[in-house]
């Protein structure tokens, strides 16, 4: 059976399909945002060898997600650890209100709507958050090694906390705004290091190293523990 006759509903939940004209091989991704698996199938793929693959890879699969942390909403009471201070949320529900108030307090957000549901007011809101700090901390950056930050941007990529465009472009993550501060900091080192060498070499992980201010406590949580920035929202 060829590609165009993949019927998704025969593999796990777990797993969607995606069909790929530049893959080489089969290879599993994992969406720690959405909890599951994407099968990379290349051109000529049997539905046979990919169900054969994903059998294979099942116990792997199931432990990974078992790995993930527990999901956070973005409810009343739900505990969020905003730029290093946990903050709680506070959502009073008054259908009366023409707009959604958000309030970032010492150890609460603030939330006062006529939504019955205010997550995406709420992820708006920590975005505005997320760039401002973000924007701010790569200026200061660049500037003490001479560069300079053409624009940054906010998104909700699930395989890159950052990157940096040849002409001086930074984009993040917004949900770094959930990270330590070593960690945010490191990631903002780590892309406008890029400005100097966009490239990985020696030169390149000396200056992220100069600009980041704790560069092992910041690299070592983003490699074990980044993946847990997913579970909020």
């Amino acid at each position: 059976m060829r590609l165009s006759r993949f019927n998704e509903s025969d593999f796990p939940s777990h797993i969607k399909l995606k069909p790929s004209t530049r893959a080489r091989r089969m290879a599993l991704r994992m969406d720690t945002r959405e909890r599951l698996f994407t099968l990379v199938l290349p051109p000529g793929a049997s539905l046979k060898k990919a169900l054969s693959f994903a059998q294979k890879h099942e116990d792997w699969m199931l432990s990974r997600l078992e790995e993930l942390p527990t999901p956070i909403s973005f409810t009343d009471g739900a505990c969020l650890p905003v730029f290093g201070q946990v903050r709680y949320l506070r959502i009073s529900f008054d259908k009366t209100l023409k707009r959604t108030n958000i309030t970032l307090k010492e150890k609460e957000i603030f939330v006062s709507t006529n939504k019955e549901d205010p997550a995406p007011r709420i992820v708006r809101f920590l975005k505005k958050l997320a760039i401002e700090h973000l924007q701010e901390l790569a200026t200061q950056k660049a500037q003490s090694i001479g560069k300079t930050v053409s624009a940054v941007s906010v998104r909700d990529t699930t395989s890159r906390w950052g990157s940096c465009s040849t002409d001086g472009r930074l984009s993040f993550s917004w949900r770094l705004i959930f990270a330590p501060p070593a960690a945010l900091d490191y990631v903002v080192a780590h892309e406008v290091a890029h400005l100097e060498h966009l490239n990985h070499s020696k030169a390149f992980w000396n200056v992220c190293r100069d600009l980041s201010n704790d560069y092992l406590e910041g690299r070592h949580w983003m490699d074990n523990h980044g993946a847990e920035l997913m579970r909020f929202g």
